[in-house]
Parts: structure tokens; C-alpha cells; sequence
């Protein structure tokens, strides 16, 4: 399936001044950035035919795959000053790169790209910034399955608040965890048919319009996930995940698992 990613946002809490207009899927962890773990978990999967919803510092990520250097991620020979690769990320990636607005709703990015999907009855989305564990195939077998016209994944609440029950009085009864009420939040990755077009109109948003509009009519299908789920809308979120990728804590790397086993 081709694989929709929304990579065109201002990402304002992960710059860190006016000057900095790097796009946050391009927020380092290791020694790649976030956008390209996203697309290696795809790929992984044998998903791999992209199509970049570009906006906000789009030359950064254009740049990034147009001067794409293998050895960095690859094991490989010198051989009379000449690297050969034992093995290779992209080689087998198609990516299409579209610039769909500074300001555009991600509904509307998506609505720019539809022609870039030929048709396709099925196709996958996210938003570029989230990594998970999550099984994919399982994913996407349950939607096929279904006469659903999207999936979203739902994660639980990842807030380290609490909420508070209390009476007219002001006196508390109950404090509750937020991770631990029945609660579910959008995870970003999503498994669409074509049908979500009829839901968004010109410059609306996918989960706001389209998503909300399937439910409405009972067509959106949930897939609750509690496994390793991580955002990062913020440099502490971000430098959380680079330091346990520096620290071989990697869930999300399956493609280092599949390459371990095989080893």
C-alpha cells in the first residue's frame, strides 16, 4: 500500500527560536531523523511506496534524500576507495515529494495528494512524528476485513496528570490518573479507503472533518494499542527518544530485530 505522511507542519514546540525552520520530522533520534524511522517501519513491513505531504522547511527534508548517504546506517566495505554496501535502506523506496501549502489542514494536504494514490482503493497515513511498535499487518487485516471507511489507532492518554472528582463543596473524593481513566486518543496511524475524500471539504482536517463524519455514520474503525507508543510534539519528547535510541532502547526499530534474528 502507498503510505501518506504529513510532514508539512510548523512543529513550534520542538524549534527552538525564530531562526530554527527545520520541520519537527526532521528532529533527529540517532543518527536519523524522526521521518525516516517512520518510513523504516513502513518499509519493514514491505510498505514502501511514500508520498510526502511537504510544507513548512521543505527543502530540509527534499535535501535529506537527495544527498541520502547509505554508509551512515549500512554496514560496508572500502574497497579501493570505493564503499560497498552490505546492506541498504532506500534503495527499494519510491518517494513521491509534493508540496501541499505552509498553512494547509492536514485534510487538505491529503485532498492535494489524491491523484498520487492511482486510485488506490486502500491506503496508509500518518503523521511522521509518532514512533510505535504497533503490528501493523494486524492492523490493517482487521480494516480490510471490516466495511469501515477509515482506521484510526488509539492509544491511551499519555498525560502524567491527575484528575481530580470533588463535590459542590470543593471536597475531593476521588483522584484518578489520566492513563488510567477509560480513555483513548488519536494514535496517528491510520488505514483509509478512498471513501474519506466525501468527507473532507476544501481545507478541512481529517480527524476533525473526515474521521468525525465516518463515526457519525458508524464507519470508523478503532484499533486500541497499549504497546510502545511515543509522540514528539516537544524537544523533551524528542530528546527522550534520542537518548534511549542512543541507549539501544529501541522498541519501534523492528527492522533491527527481523536483521538480529536472522544474524
Amino acid at each position: 500500500m502507498k503510505v501518506v505522511l504529513f510532514c508539512g507542519g510548523y512543529g513550534m514546540r520542538m524549534r527552538n527560536g525564530a531562526a530554527d525552520d527545520v520541520p519537527k520530522p526532521m528532529a533527529m533520534v540517532g543518527p536519523r531523523p524522526l521521518i525516516w524511522h517512520v518510513m523504516r517501519y513502513y518499509a519493514h513491513f514491505g510498505h514502501t511506496e511514500f508520498i510526502l505531504c511537504l510544507g513548512y522547511g521543505a527543502a530540509h527534508i527534499k535535501n535529506f534524500f537527495l544527498s541520502y548517504e547509505e554508509t551512515i546506517s549500512n554496514d560496508f566495505v572500502l574497497r579501493n576507495g570505493k564503499a560497498e554496501l552490505l546492506s541498504t535502506d532506500i534503495a527499494d523506496w519510491t518517494i513521491t515529494f509534493v508540496q501541499t501549502g505552509i498553512e494547509s489542514p492536514i485534510g487538505e494536504r491529503l485532498r492535494r495528494v489524491r491523484d498520487h494514490l492511482d486510485g488506490d482503493e486502500m491506503f496508509l497515513a500518518n503523521y511522521a512524528d509518532v514512533l510505535s511498535d504497533v503490528p501493523l499487518p494486524e492492523m490493517i487485516d482487521r480494516f480490510e476485513k471490516s466495511d469501515a471507511g477509515a482506521s484510526m489507532m488509539v492509544v491511551p492518554p499519555q498525560s502524567s496528570f491527575h484528575c481530580v472528582e470533588m463535590d459542590e463543596g470543593g471536597m475531593v473524593g476521588s483522584i484518578t490518573a489520566v492513563s488510567e481513566m477509560p480513555l483513548w486518543e488519536n494514535g496517528g496511524y491510520f488505514v483509509l479507503r478512498q471513501e474519506v475524500f466525501d468527507h473532507i471539504p476544501e481545507n478541512g482536517d481529517l480527524v476533525a472533518d473526515g474521521c468525525a463524519e465516518l463515526a457519525k455514520r458508524g464507519r470508523l474503525l478503532a484499533y486500541p494499542y497499549r504497546g510502545f507508543w511515543k509522540p514528539t510534539d516537544t524537544v523533551k519528547e524528542r530528546a527522550a527518544l534520542d537518548n534511549a535510541y542512543t541507549h539501544g532502547d529501541r522498541p519501534w526499530a523492528l527492522w533491527e530485530r527481523a536483521a538480529a534474528s536472522i544474524a
